[in-house]
């Protein structure tokens, strides 16, 4: 194959404020699982860096959990469609796909046989439906709710009983199969958020809205405590997960801290402060083995410290929402990965280990459209909050940063060694020397999209939305308009000039790639057509023998310039998702990235 997966960053946690966020364990410790957007991400819990995607769902994903086999996965949907596939195989085989009701699912439970599944959410005609894995058909019924159901659960062992949780304020318990309603639970005075069995089945308990964890005799529904007395935590409660022993359990709140639980004295082992902002809620929990992990509304994962409760062991960033931009720079003879999202947040990556982190302070406020290096340490990046920031790569924080404030919200913006940077917006193009505007012009007869700045500094292309491709010459602090300009079939959505500034490629929403040498009065040395639908990025290989561009139509191509046939094709690299930006790591290692804010590194080979 001319090219491999090589690195696969996975996104964090969708999560909603207000809402919980179930994550899934495997049975033998080893993952953890949860969705985002279309995709469920299966990962190592030791080393979180290596993930799995599985993104076969047409609509947004919303729970996902292993069978206690260990052997399939069942994963339920926004539109009620819940799929069970396979988790032994890189292929993730489907195996039987049901839809038990119209509606968002929100919970999964399995009987320890991995035979019977229950499934519950916001259906249309009911909120729950209990049946067999392998013929769909129903084993009793999920009753005693008028309201949407949050969480459900099944005695892991024999007799089997079934719990569930409400926004009707009722937890009720069933006994089966086939499974009957037994009794209502009334014990909290808000939406129940989440039920939980004990891994040895002795007892369950459920949390609420109302700050109450309340513990149940897991055979008979009997009450047994409540942990801490009146209230467990002074906000609503998310999440609950029991220890391995079930002796005690986690409970997350937003109140923002994690509390672990002497089950039996009924009191909180300790509490782990996760922080002061909004985005410090926690609204999930697991534990899995030895590691206690927590979520963040941020998205952030924590593995929290039982010795250091104000500390996490380690916090997993990354990004939760589309990422729509990329660079890379090397420092100290490392490769970091630089991407900016839909939220405004800015992330860097070690290309070789997946390590990362977050800049400091408080950055852009809008969706981040266009990130470079200016070839100092500075990387400058230009959003839709209508500024450009300069943020200096070694401090990594946005208190260094210099923010210059625009008259128009910018597109796209280029820079190079010595200052000098160059965006463009809404009818103007904005020369910048030494982060400050020194020329602006506006007023256009056209709409610029993208700019490029040749490596020598002196020259910059502009494209605009009129298929035309603009030269401006930079003579100290001014632009002037060359005589000449580039004719391409449509408005440019890309352009770049070649590393060693040999060449300009463009691309266009009709699809074209165009390459014009610059030596010989940017004529035009090849054309290239494959892509299907608008190619969005484009990006220039080490070596200045190839570039890559990406799409809507979800294919990344790398051209090869001496030879318009000599293409390699990558089908689909972010699965159901447009590409949005693309970056070389080294000549044989390029990153791809997407809506379903993940970061890919292939190894091309030639």
């Amino acid at each position: 194959m001319p090219y491999e997966p090589k690195h696969v960053f996975a996104s964090l946690p969708q999560m909603e404020r207000g809402f919980s966020k179930v994550i899934g364990g495997d049975p033998k410790g080893n993952n953890f699982l949860y969705t985002n957007g279309k995709c469920v991400i299966i990962r190592d819990i030791d080393n979180p860096a290596i993930a799995d995607i599985y993104t076969e769902h047409a609509h947004q994903v919303i729970v996902a959990k292993y069978a206690p086999s260990g052997y399939y996965i069942a994963s339920g949907d926004e539109s009620g469609k819940l799929r069970i596939w396979d988790t032994t195989q890189k292929e993730h085989m489907l195996k039987y796909e049901y839809t038990p009701f119209g509606g968002k699912i929100k919970d999964i439970a399995w009987t320890e046989d991995s035979k019977r599944i229950a499934v519950v959410g916001e259906g249309r005609e009911k909120f729950g439906a209990v049946f067999l894995w392998d013929s769909g058909s129903s084993v009793g019924g999920v009753n005693g709710h008028s309201k949407l159901i949050n969480s459900v659960d099944i005695k892991p062992s024999r007799p089997y009983r079934m719990i569930t949780g409400s926004d009707d304020a009722f937890s009720v318990f069933h006994e089966g199969p086939p499974f009957k309603f037994k009794l209502t639970l009334r014990n909290h005075s808000q939406f129940v958020n989440c039920v939980r069995y004990a891994p040895n089945g002795d007892h369950f308990a459920t949390a609420g809205a109302d700050g109450q964890i309340h513990v149940y005799d897991g055979k008979t529904g009997d009450h047994v405590a409540s942990l801490g007395g009146a209230k467990a935590h002074n906000g609503g409660i998310y999440a609950i997960s029991w220890s391995p022993d079930s002796s005690q359990l986690i409970s997350a709140s937003g109140d923002k801290t994690v509390k672990l639980w002497d089950v039996g004295a009924g009191t909180a082992v300790s509490t782990f402060n996760m922080g002061t902002e909004v985005t410090a809620q926690q609204l999930g929990c697991l534990w899995q083995k030895d590691h206690l992990l927590s979520i963040s509304l941020s998205g952030y994962i924590n593995y929290l410290d039982k010795n250091n409760p104000d500390r996490p062991i380690r916090t997993i960033k990354g990004h939760s929402k589309s990422i729509h931009c990329l660079t890379v720079h090397k420092s100290d003879g490392r490769s970091y990965i630089y991407s900016g999202s839909h939220d405004g947040h800015i992330n860097y990556w070690d290309a070789e280990t997946g390590e990362n982190d977050c800049f400091s302070g408080k950055g852009h406020s809008n969706q981040v459209t266009k990130m470079v290096t200016d070839g100092a340490d500075d990387l400058v990046t230009c959003s839709m909050d209508d500024t450009l920031r300069f943020t200096n790569l070694n401090k990594k924080d946005y208190s260094a940063s210099d923010v210059v404030k625009m008259d128009t919200q910018p597109k796209s913006v280029t820079a190079v060694a010595g200052g000098v940077s160059l965006a463009v917006g809404i009818e103007q193009i904005v020369l910048l020397k030494d982060k400050k505007k020194v020329f602006t012009l506006e007023n256009l007869d056209y709409e610029p999209q993208v700019a490029d700045i040749h490596p020598g500094g002196t020259t910059a292309a502009v494209g605009g939305n009129d298929g035309k491709i603009r030269l401006y010459s930079i003579e100290g602090n001014t632009l002037k308009l060359e005589d000449q300009v580039l004719d391409v079939s449509g408005l440019v959505t890309g352009l770049a000039y070649s590393n060693d500034g040999a060449y300009l490629a463009s691309i266009d929403e009709k699809r074209a790639a165009t390459l014009f040498t610059v030596a010989d009065g940017y004529s035009v040395k090849n054309t290239f057509h494959g892509h299907h639908a608008k190619p969005v990025s484009l990006a220039w290989s080490p070596d200045n023998e190839h570039f890559a561009t990406g799409g809507m139509d979800m294919l990344v191509f790398v051209w090869t310039i001496s030879d318009e046939e000599r293409r390699i094709k990558i089908q689909d690299p972010h699965r159901l998702h447009h590409i949005s930006s693309l970056a070389w790591v080294d000549e044989h290692t390029l990153v791809t990235t997407s809506y379903d804010a993940t970061i890919k590194q292939w190894t091309i080979t030639y």
